[in-house]
């Protein structure tokens, strides 16, 4: 026996509904793990420059351990910029989508408080 017209439409209709539905939703869920890396790769700048800041204050800029965690903030903005195209800038809290971070900001003849820039 052969179906109605009405109901083989109303089948294609909802077929059609869900399918654009579970397409949104794998849509949706493949946005979401960009936002994690931004995420990490913030979080590992932020606390490679923190502790960069401490090691200095505790050590001084030209300790062992200030060295360690200027090569730390350094792989870590390496890496967002590999992975992201961008990379977390602590002292301005804000993203940067150029490759214009300053290798020398954090270097051991620089006090703390001195800008790179005037």
């Amino acid at each position: 026996m052969t179906k109605p017209a009405h109901e083989i439409e109303r089948r294609s209709f909802l077929q059609g509904v869900f399918g654009c539905a579970a397409l949104v939703g794998l849509m949706t869920l493949s946005g979401s793990p960009p936002a994690k890396a931004d995420d990490d790769c913030q979080s590992r700048i932020v606390k490679a420059d923190h502790k960069l800041h401490e090691a200095a204050e505790h050590h001084g800029w030209n300790s062992k351990q200030a060295a360690h965690w200027r090569h730390e903030l350094q792989e870590a903005r390496e890496y967002c910029w590999k992975h992201n195209h961008r990379w977390w800038d602590e002292d301005e809290r804000r993203w940067h989508t150029d490759r214009d971070w300053d290798d020398r900001d954090h270097d051991r003849d620089r006090r703390p408080d001195e800008h790179p820039h005037p």
